[in-house]
């Protein structure tokens, strides 16, 4: 294709090509995937078409489980469920039936020969279990049904009634040992009624077992303080509902800290747990990421089962900033999310490389003078890159610190321990997100500056004059080819006053990536273009053309000379 061709074809096609750049990276930002945390809008489309808050509640209804279903109504009103109205109208008729089961939450074979459930009507509203364990007499028919189980592990849990060595719990045999003897026959029913999970009850019974075998409570005692605390909220129904659905003594632990420190946020994370079907998950994902992760939490819940069950899979904070996204493509997401998100970054590499080819084809077009063209793969490379991280929140900076997470104080370290300026400075520094959108201006003005050096340079290139003016025409434009450097000095400084007023979190990475930009773009101008540029301009200036002419009166040849124009 000759040079006269080539010009007039990419006028027309160079904005084409920028265009479907610019598209091709718009399909890719709208893709629901990311790297370290999820989309509101692939929660809507998980939770489409999965049972709601309301519905999960009508399940338990069904199953004469008050206990939960009030738990679930709350959530539900937490959360503005639809059919809230439809679940309280079904809940308290089943009260209305049945009375005499609201207190423990439900009914249960376990529990009717003991505590005559039929016969106690004068109790009104949800009771914590452990007001019905306490009593002495309670107690003693307690001792005498579970005497007789012919489960090991629940005799296992009843020979600690024997331990005299603990810590906080009075022991049984001494006043004042009513509780831990409460605690003691609630674990035992548990474990009798087959209400603590698999994984659960074995981890107890090795517990119950080592403290016998060492005469101490040792590591079973934290977990009888987190059943007495767990059993000063809830009911029995409620208790039994989430212990089934805990695998170990460390979630039943999270779940106690968490209905202390967030009492009045308890019905969102109880429901989480008989949504999901896993409390460990849902214990751990508070315990990570805190008051964001309950927000983020009550968002699933609010959009369905699917957007529970999605949302503690992938254990990830909700990215607020990316609410657009098609059905089709978040379906797609569920199905292959690996494979997803790789296609969502190839669509910001090639819709980058596209801009920045048809920004060459457009502003440094061919014109037969040789003039090098920009590194559109480089530079793609570059912004794809600053996509990725300006799209991605959680990729660069670290969740914020939850407020839910187990802190432990010793006080012999808080005696010996630094001053408050220097345990500031052992904070770990994160990426705020206005650090990164002061390095993608700095980055974006170095971007403007170079082009503008690569259209001088072309001006220069295609005006009508001898090779000299324009070598002399290039060394006269030396300042606006340093420019780069007076614009990232200028953006260091003004970054820096910026960081003192408060404008934007101080971070230096901020404020010296406006130099090192501007150093990369002199670089790239003056050794990728102004040089070979000049060097071709000298060249052209010191070519020499031998002309021949004859002298006058000179006969033939022998009187030749050669004369140097």
């Amino acid at each position: 294709m000759s040079a006269s061709t080539i010009r007039t074809r990419k006028p027309w096609a160079a904005p084409v090509v920028v265009l479907a750049g610019l598209l091709l990276a718009l399909a890719a930002w709208t893709l629901p995937v990311n790297l370290k945390s999820v989309s509101p809008a692939l929660l809507r489309e998980a939770g489409e078409d999965t049972p709601s808050l309301s519905m999960f509640g009508r399940t338990l209804v069904d199953s004469e489980k008050i206990g939960p279903a009030a738990l679930v109504l709350d959530a539900a009103r937490a959360v503005n469920d639809p059919g809230t109205a439809q679940l309280d109208s079904e809940l308290k008729a089943l009260s209305a039936q049945q009375p005499e089961m609201v207190a423990w939450g439900g009914w249960d074979p376990f529990l009717d020969p003991l505590f005559k459930l039929r016969e106690s009507k004068n109790v009104s509203g949800s009771t914590p279990v452990l007001n019905f364990f306490l009593p002495e007499q309670a107690r003693a028919t307690l001792r005498n049904y579970l005497s007789n189980s012919r489960s090991l592990g629940v005799q296992s849990v009843l020979k600690t009634r024997d331990i005299k060595s603990t810590g906080r719990f009075v022991p049984v045999s001494q006043p004042g040992g009513q509780p831990l003897e409460s605690v003691i026959l609630l674990t035992a029913l548990l474990y009798q009624g087959e209400h603590l999970s698999p994984a659960l009850q074995r981890e107890v019974r090795s517990l119950a077992d080592q403290a016998v075998a060492q005469g101490s409570l040792g590591e079973l005692e934290p977990f009888f303080l987190d059943v007495l605390s767990l059993g000063k909220r809830l009911d029995w129904a409620q208790l039994a509902e989430m212990l089934r659905r805990t695998g170990d003594t460390k979630t039943v632990s999270e779940y106690a800290h968490l209905a202390r420190v967030a009492p009045e946020q308890f019905p969102l994370i109880y429901v989480a747990a008989l949504f999901s079907g896993s409390a460990d998950r849902v214990a751990s994902y508070l315990i990570q990421y805190g008051k964001t992760g309950l927000e983020d939490l009550r968002l699933a819940l609010a959009s369905g089962q699917g957007a529970v069950n999605q949302l503690m899979l992938r254990q990830v904070p909700v990215n607020h900033t990316m609410n657009a996204g098609v059905g089709t493509a978040a379906s797609l997401v569920m199905l292959h999310p690996q494979a997803m998100l790789i296609v969502k970054y190839l669509g910001y590499l090639i819709g980058a490389f596209l801009i920045f080819r048809g920004l060459d084809l457009w502003i440094v077009a061919p014109t037969g003078l040789g003039l090098p063209r920009m590194k559109s793969g480089a530079l793609a490379f570059l912004f794809a890159a600053l996509l990725i991280v300006a799209t991605e929140p959680f990729l660069l900076k670290a969740a914020p610190p939850s407020e839910y997470r187990v802190r432990l104080v010793l006080p012999a370290l808080v005696i010996t321990s630094t001053n408050p300026a220097q345990a500031a400075d052992q904070t770990i520094t994160t990426m705020d997100s206005t650090t990164l959108i002061s390095i993608g201006f700095f980055a974006a003005l170095q971007i403007a500056m170079y082009l503008t050096c690569l259209l001088k340079i072309r001006e220069i290139a295609r005006s009508a004059v001898a090779p000299i003016v324009k070598l002399r025409l290039m060394e006269n434009e030396e300042n606006l080819f340093d420019g780069g450097l007076y614009v990232g000095i200028g953006g260091t400084a003004a970054a820096l006053v910026l960081q003192v007023l408060g404008v934007i979190e101080p971070n230096l990475l901020a404020a010296y990536s406006s130099n090192l930009f501007g150093i990369t773009c002199v670089a790239i101008v003056k050794i990728r273009h102004v040089r070979p540029y000049k060097r071709q301009l000298i060249l052209d200036s010191q070519t020499v053309t031998p002309v021949y002419t004859t002298p006058v009166g000179a006969p033939g040849k022998a009187g030749v000379s050669p004369v140097v124009t």
